[in-house]
């Protein structure tokens, strides 16, 4: 079995999700594992004994069939979370994402963006196509946001939003961005 059959099949087996693998340079063998999403259940996250049983068992099964590591580290995702499968987008719906695209947008985006920009960070969303299928878009506002303590004018003009419609094939990456809000995770939300 290759090393990526090996890890997947202990992950799942376990009942996690398997986000990425990384091997590096040293012989580091990174793993990355989340818990399913189930909307019911609300969010859940990785915990330290999470990793430590993927990570006994893992050392077990690499050694079996003789998968030349020099370390082993099994993690959870945090706070900048890969976003790769349609599952993961779906997840995320609405959540403040990052993503690059493979080539810039081209003279196709109309309006304030430039033409060769190729990243951005804006509210994940789900959209109709014309054609009756599923999309998604990017919604932000390049207005830059007030600083801590920074008295705002209700009378203020919102500033105009922006939205890109993507496919995940124009993807070169995306990911959660890695917003740190002390007041607790409702309070980055509103909710």
């Amino acid at each position: 079995m290759t090393l990526q059959q090996i890890v997947e099949q202990t992950v799942t087996g376990f009942g996690y999700d398997l986000v990425e693998i990384d091997r590096s340079a040293g012989g580091l063998l990174r793993v990355t594992i989340d818990l399913p999403w189930d909307p019911q259940a609300g969010e859940r996250f990785v915990n330290v004994e999470d990793c430590e049983k993927v990570t006994r068992q893992l050392q077990y099964a690499l050694e079996v069939d003789g998968i030349e590591y020099k370390r082993l580290e099994v993690s959870s995702p945090g706070i900048d979370r890969p976003l790769r499968h349609e599952k993961d987008f779906e997840r995320f719906a609405g959540q403040v994402v990052d993503i690059t695209l493979k080539a810039p947008m081209g003279a196709a985006a109309a309006g304030q963006v430039s033409a060769n920009r190729k990243k951005f960070r804006g509210t994940l969303e789900r959209v109709n196509a014309a054609d009756g299928s599923m999309g998604w878009q990017i919604v932000w506002s390049d207005a830059p946001a007030p600083k801590p303590g920074q008295k705002v004018s209700k009378k203020r003009e919102a500033p105009p939003l922006q939205a890109l419609g993507f496919t995940l094939d124009e993807l070169r990456e995306a990911r959660l961005a890695p917003i740190v809000s002390f007041k607790g995770r409702d309070a980055a939300t509103g909710h």
